[in-house]
């Protein structure tokens, strides 16, 4: 499984539900590096997206403790295990996890890549992303040249779990 964010200095991620920056092509990347594969996410990920709609050309899994949750289009999962479980089915097809925080934090350990953009700038946040900085088990392997997009600037990276 792999990552994909967008984090700023503090490996902030969000606010409020919703995301702390708009960036046209981080939303392109993510687009095409997700689509034809899989992407999981927690409810309020999916809320947030217009219209509260999975995302199209993708197979779109939910990650909730509520048993009742049911959505046109989407998978869902009551736990880590039954997500990882679930994903078995689509073992020729990538999966990325993409939030929100507590579903990050819950699916880490089973990822081996992380595409990280990471914005030059912090902000005020109430969600996080682990510092992959600080952690031994990770390694920044691709660091992107910095962009810049009406003056915030940002960075494509890669992380990749270090080999045991």
């Amino acid at each position: 499984m792999k990552i994909i964010v967008a984090a700023d200095e503090n490996w902030a991620i969000g606010k409020d539900g919703g995301l702390l920056w708009h960036l046209p092509e981080d939303m392109k990347f993510f687009r095409e590096t997700t689509t034809g594969n899989v992407v999981v996410m927690g409810r309020k990920t999916l809320d947030s997206f217009p219209g509260g709609k999975p995302l199209k050309n993708r197979v779109n899994l939910v990650l909730t403790k509520n048993p009742d949750f049911h959505r046109e289009g989407v998978l869902t999962a009551g736990s880590v295990k039954e997500a990882l479980e679930r994903l078995r089915e689509y073992g020729q097809k990538e999966v990325f996890v993409i939030g929100g925080g507590d579903i990050y934090r819950e699916l880490l350990p089973y990822c081996d890549t992380a595409y990280v953009t990471r914005v030059y700038r912090s902000y005020e946040a109430d969600t996080f992303f682990p510092d992959l900085d600080a952690s031994e088990q990770w390694e920044l392997c691709e660091a992107g040249e910095k962009r810049e997009h009406e003056g915030l600037c940002y960075a494509f990276t890669c992380y990749r779990r270090k080999k045991a």
